[in-house]
């Protein structure tokens, strides 16, 4: 006699990751569309692993770095799960380890050899599981505030706003998290279109398995003295963490994370209020011209700055404009656009930010950033006055509701939350801190109601007089994946 023996969920979760590849079952479809294309309702479920790579802090020897995670949430009844962060090289000792949900830690380093870090996330860990790398480098030509957010490796990377010219120390970090080599290549993109690279230097890039390095991007093309340059990162073969660095002589030094992938309509969320310096930096990766509507979505809404309405970008080339002190004392949020009767063209873009005079100045970016989507998390943020600045844009032509939560602190205190209605067209700036909260503390941001919204958090912690601050954005942390629901049968025959 044969049975018909219901498989659990478990059976059907292995039995979808042999079709579809690990990579569906721990992220949903970057656009939140159901996966599946046939029109079969998916069930949405909670990630059972997360993976994230950092890059090696800096190469000071006077270098605090600071390290902090968080997965927002509480701890399911009856769940297990595990994370933590460890060097980049095999057998390497975990730097910090997450024990629940809702409750960040963190971890401290010194000097020039604090590694790579990579790090994965468990069972109801997993979900939404958030990690920052924050690093003070008081003196000399690297000084700066460098603010980074832990990343998903990946295959293909943009980043405009790096440069080769004399002054500028720019490298791009290649992070390997996995068992086999990965194989790179770095395309450079000037005003006037391929920047000519060094032979055999750009193509092949080795990365041994559980490593990480470091490319000089000047090394790549010698005498080439670009003030703006777009960097474009590929794979190959397997995955990386990739994060460019910028050091800037007398300025300060800071991390650049990659754009979101090319779009015809671009938001780069929370310059400060009092940035002296902002330059917009654009490329365009197809083989069609863009020209782009430039916007400030500021506290009182939208605004065009005078003189430069728009930008054109040809393509294959990259373009930049000096907007200057755009904020005029109002933080706000650049919305890249096709003007009215063009079509859209797809972009990346990045803005560096200065902030300070003389000699007494830091630098920082802010790329295009895809919206909060559900729910985002920046871990990291600092108790001080005015060092923590949480800004909040909504780009399109509808307002938006959402939820703040501030999680205790490393060192102790209550959580907190607030609701927030954000205009559309305006960006709103908050700061929400934890109840009687000790050390550091993480921020997480929901979509309630409207949409889609934008977000970045402005770290600042100023040093002998000089404001050093880094931006981090927020992106969905892509904590449930879409599963679809099964058009037939799926138990098993069994005899008895």
């Amino acid at each position: 006699m044969k049975q018909r023996v219901p498989l659990t969920l478990a059976a059907v979760t292995a039995a979808l990751a042999a079709v579809t590849g690990l990579a569906a079952l721990t992220a949903p479809a970057a656009d939140g569309a159901p996966a599946a294309a046939s029109g079969r309702t998916a069930a949405r479920m909670p990630v059972e692993r997360s993976l994230l790579v950092c890059p090696a802090p800096s190469t000071s020897d006077i270098a605090d770095t600071v390290y902090t995670a968080l997965t927002p949430g509480a701890a399911a009844a009856g769940g297990t799960g595990s994370a933590r962060l460890l060097g980049a090289t095999k057998d390497a000792k975990p730097v910090l380890e997450l024990k629940e949900p809702g409750k960040p830690v963190g971890a401290k380093a010194s000097g020039a050899e604090a590694p790579a870090l990579t790090g994965t996330a468990d069972g109801f860990l997993a979900p939404g599981w958030s990690a920052q790398q924050t690093t003070v480098v008081s003196v000399g030509r690297t000084r700066g505030l460098l603010g980074v957010s832990c990343t998903a490796p990946g295959t293909d990377f943009w980043f405009p706003g790096v440069s080769t010219a004399k002054g500028r120390e720019d490298y791009v970090h290649l992070t390997n998290p996995d068992d086999a080599a990965a194989v790179v290549d770095i395309k450079m993109f000037g005003p006037d279109g391929a920047v000519k690279t060094e032979a055999g230097t750009s193509e092949n890039i080795r990365v041994d398995p559980k490593s990480s390095k470091a490319i000089s991007l000047a090394s790549l093309a010698p005498g080439a003295q670009l003030a703006d340059v777009t960097a474009h990162v590929t794979t190959r073969a397997g995955r990386v963490g990739a994060t460019a660095q910028v050091g800037e002589e007398g300025v300060g030094s800071d991390w650049l994370p990659a754009s979101v992938d090319p779009a015809g309509t671009l938001v780069l969320p929370g310059i400060p209020a009092d940035a002296a310096s902002v330059r917009l930096v654009a490329f365009v990766p197809g083989d069609e011209d863009a020209d782009l509507r430039i916007r400030l979505a500021a506290a009182s809404g939208s605004i065009t700055p005078a003189g430069n309405e728009q930008l054109h970008v040809k393509a294959g080339m990259t373009a930049s404009v000096d907007l200057k002190d755009v904020t005029r004392g109002e933080a706000g949020s650049l919305v890249l656009s096709p003007p009215e009767g063009k079509n859209p063209v797809p972009v990346v873009a990045a803005v560096r930010v200065v902030r300070g005079s003389g000699a007494k100045q830091d630098i920082g970016f802010v790329q295009a950033a895809a919206p909060v989507g559900a729910r985002a998390t920046v871990a990291d943020n600092r108790l001080e006055e005015n060092a923590t600045v949480l800004a909040l844009t909504a780009a399109s032509g509808a307002d938006a509701k959402v939820r703040v939560t501030a999680s205790p602190g490393t060192e102790g205190g209550e959580p907190a939350s607030q609701e927030v209605t954000v205009k559309a067209g305006a960006t709103q700036t908050l700061t929400v801190a934890p109840a009687g909260g000790k050390g550091s503390y993480a921020l997480t941001v929901e979509t309630l109601t409207g949409g889609p919204v934008h977000a970045s958090r402005t770290l600042t912690v100023p040093r002998d007089g000089t404001p050093m601050f880094t931006v981090q954005t927020l992106s969905d942390d892509r904590s449930t994946v879409s599963v679809p629901k099964a058009s037939q049968d799926l138990s098993v025959l069994t005899d008895d």
